[in-house]
């Protein structure tokens, strides 16, 4: 019995790095892609400006 706890303990464990990880991952991504992403975002807020007027 003791056994299967400390495996159930274990696996609680490893889902706490993959979450980790991907947290780390999805940063990293952010920070290379960074000026992408605030040039498309402009773009898209700038477009719907330019539509919502022409309503």
């Amino acid at each position: 019995m003791k056994e299967w706890q400390a495996f159930c303990q274990e696996e609680d464990a490893i889902g706490v790095v993959e979450i980790i990880l991907i947290l780390v991952v999805l940063i990293g991504l952010v920070v290379i892609f960074k000026g992408e992403l605030v040039e498309l975002v402009e773009d898209i807020l700038d477009k719907i400006v330019e539509q919502s007027n022409s309503i």
